[in-house]
């Protein structure tokens, strides 16, 4: 986290969630600062590692990816060396695109993209039930996505709240 952000840190910060490949004049421009000062500002806050990287957003489905699953998965027992073991297995899934150790009914939910629900079968029973740990999967179909990767909210930098 910022340490003391400030209004331009912050306003680099909309920016950049909105259009990560803004080039650094037009961001200087839209923020208003010259060019020069605003890269500094920019190369300061990944080195802070409060910009933790950038990347394409690819559309899922034009790439043939267009079954998103929400796995559910409970594992038996809580010890360390099952939940960093389970953990690293999640990690080197590629179908697997984002993974939340959570509270409630499960123990972690896996955010999956398949092609198709033959897809799914093939990694719900090649790969996630093969794995000793996993002892319940409950898997529940995106419909239609409302809202994705929306930028982060930023109010809570502002140092007066307003």
């Amino acid at each position: 986290m910022l340490k003391t952000p400030d209004a331009f840190d912050r306003r680099i910060l909309e920016e950049l969630q909105r259009d990560g490949r803004l080039p650094n004049t037009d961001l200087a421009e839209r923020i208003g600062l010259s060019a020069t000062p605003c890269l500094r500002r920019v190369r300061a806050l990944e080195q802070a590692g409060v910009i933790a990287g950038y990347r394409a957003d690819l559309a899922r489905a034009r790439i043939g990816l267009g079954l998103t699953v929400m796995v559910g998965v409970k594992v038996d027992g809580h010890r360390d060396d099952n939940a960093t073991a389970i953990q690293e297995a999640f990690a080197r899934m590629p179908e697997v695109i984002s993974c939340h150790l959570v509270s409630g009914e499960a123990d972690f939910l896996l955010e999956v993209v398949v092609p198709d629900l033959q897809g799914y079968e093939r990694f719900l029973l090649g790969t996630l039930l093969k794995l000793p740990m996993v002892r319940d999967v409950r898997s529940s179909f995106v419909i239609r996505t409302v809202k994705d990767r929306a930028p982060l909210p930023l109010e809570h930098l502002r140092p007066d709240g307003a």
